[in-house]
């Protein structure tokens, strides 16, 4: 058995293109900073309490609510969180947690293995498990020796780094706060619930109980939901708020030329033109093939993102170990390749443009970078329009798949490549927009490879390039560029920022100077 917590693992950072560097987090020490009442800004209303629905939305609350099991330092560096320590077979079929003691739930219920079984039932269930579900895909089954200690046993073989990003993304909810996860929280978190008031924001309070000593800093965390990312940047400015978390590229660029604290974390978003391949055109392969070089992804990289972040035609970021920045150049913007590609169709010029691209109204990057493709489809002679919905009418379109094109951003690609299908468009089942049967199978079969490779570094690279060249051509996800979510720009009192590999917002160790 090796023990693995003291493992490194090298990840690079994220390339800010035209642009100044942004701050590093270095978190003053907990004596050096004051406690009082943080105020937060934040873009969007929470979906709800559920550590499993690792949405954009609800990244200001998971970890100020609730631990993982372990955790990454932002070089990529595993953790002992709520297990103190981990042992993965030599033949890597399984792995052993030992929980750390003296840890309480919000309740005030002890932690132990009966939460975590609980937790891991839940994220095996297609109807419960929202963004764990297909995480768990490798993972037979699990038992609690003692109450100390939990067994997760894999179908096969798993690689080393699939292991621990599964320890990172389960999040223990205690048992008997399940079923109520959605409206009540259930975490061993540094804060806990005070009130919240819908479309206005929340108030939490320190957890007295929580196991770091001396966090968390501050004693009350007050968060403010703004409609609009000028209204959370007037409020920073005129000291209403102290930071501002996930606001715009644009604002940060802004607020750091003016004096503020701008932090970027390490785990950026990659901005995918998602299709619909079950719908219209799309079902046609050069059709879709053709998006590969029909999007100016430098224009969408600046315009939209004031060229934070780096353009990519694959789902990953620079740190993930499938990253190929050949494609970038391989599939550059080029109106006469995407010409030939859609004449090669065999499509009508009707048939071409028969459909509506979907377009999140309430975010302004959403808006334009849609403008950027629509304007590239006029030039080739497919004229379309843009289906502008706002809010939770997008969202819901976007998650059923009520859509035939539209702009959506994945997460978890900075790690275990398999991990991106944890979001929706590139999930290899129960995907709410190719349904079931999955109509792309070598895709569904190249996950499959890459989940397998646990041998030496040629099998796992082929596995890697194996996928990259199957997404590439089935063309059901179009990606242009990484960017920062999870931003942080702060007032200059503020101190303590701790970055997570998520971009999750942590305020356990933040406090004022």
């Amino acid at each position: 058995m090796t023990k693995l917590s003291r493992r490194q693992f090298c990840m690079t950072g994220l390339a800010l293109v035209g642009t100044a560097p942004l701050m590093a987090a270095s978190p003053a020490s907990a004596q050096q900073l004051k406690g009082g009442t943080l105020r937060v800004a934040v873009l969007s209303e929470l979906a709800n309490f559920d550590p499993q629905q690792l949405s954009t939305v609800n990244f200001h609350v998971i970890k100020n609510l609730y631990d993982s099991l372990i955790e990454y330092a932002p070089d990529g560096k595993p953790l002992p969180s709520l297990a103190s320590a981990w042992t993965i077979a030599p033949d890597k079929t399984s792995v052993s947690l030992t929980l750390r003691d003296g840890v309480t739930f919000h309740s005030g219920a002890p932690f132990k293995a009966d939460s975590v079984l609980a937790t891991l039932q839940k994220g095996a269930d297609p109807k419960r498990g929202k963004n764990v579900f297909s995480t768990m895909s490798i993972v037979k089954d699990w038992s609690a020796p003692d109450e100390r200690t939990v067994v997760i046993n894999f179908k096969a073989p798993a690689p080393e780094r699939q292991i621990l990003d599964l320890l990172q993304f389960l999040i223990p909810i205690e048992a008997k706060g399940i079923d109520t996860v959605e409206t009540v929280p259930a975490g061993t978190g540094p804060y806990t619930l005070v009130s919240r008031a819908v479309g206005q924001g929340l108030t939490l309070k320190a957890n007295p109980k929580y196991w770091r000593e001396k966090q968390p800093i501050a004693q009350d965390l007050v968060f403010t939901v703004f409609s609009e990312d000028a209204a959370a940047t007037a409020a920073l400015e005129s000291g209403a708020v102290d930071i501002v978390y996930n606001g715009s590229s644009r604002s940060a660029v802004r607020l750091k030329g003016a004096g503020y604290q701008v932090f970027a974390g390490p785990g950026p978003l990659v901005q995918v033109f998602r299709i619909n391949s079950t719908r219209g055109p799309f079902r046609n392969k050069s059709f879709r093939q053709a998006f590969n070089y029909l999007i100016d992804r430098a224009s969408v990289l600046r315009v939209g993102y004031a060229g934070m972040g780096k353009v990519v035609a694959l789902p990953w970021a620079p740190a993930s170990p499938a990253f190929d920045d050949g494609y970038t150049k391989t599939y550059a913007y080029d109106l006469e390749k995407a010409k030939k590609l859609t004449a090669a169709s065999g499509l009508s010029a009707d048939e071409m443009k028969g459909w509506k691209l979907l377009v999140n109204g309430s975010d302004e990057a959403s808006v334009t970078i849609s403008q950027i493709v629509q304007g590239s489809l006029q030039k080739i002679g497919v004229p379309i329009e843009l289906d502008m919905r706002q809010g939770a009418e997008y969202v819901t379109a976007l998650l059923g798949g009520d859509f035939a094109a539209t702009f959506g951003a994945v997460g978890n690609i900075q790690k275990f490549p398999s991990r991106v299908t944890t979001n929706s468009i590139y999930r290899t089942s129960g995907n709410p927009i190719l349904k079931d049967p999955h109509p792309h199978p070598d895709y569904v079969a190249a996950i499959a490879k890459v989940d397998a490779a646990t041998g030496g570094e040629a099998e796992v690279k082929a596995a890697y390039d194996n996928l990259n060249r199957v997404m590439v051509e089935e063309a059901f996800g179009i990606p242009t560029n990484s960017y920062d979510v999870g931003l942080i720009v702060a007032s200059e009192k503020i101190g303590g920022i701790t970055l997570d590999i998520d971009n999750l917002f942590i305020a356990r160790t933040i406090g004022f100077k």
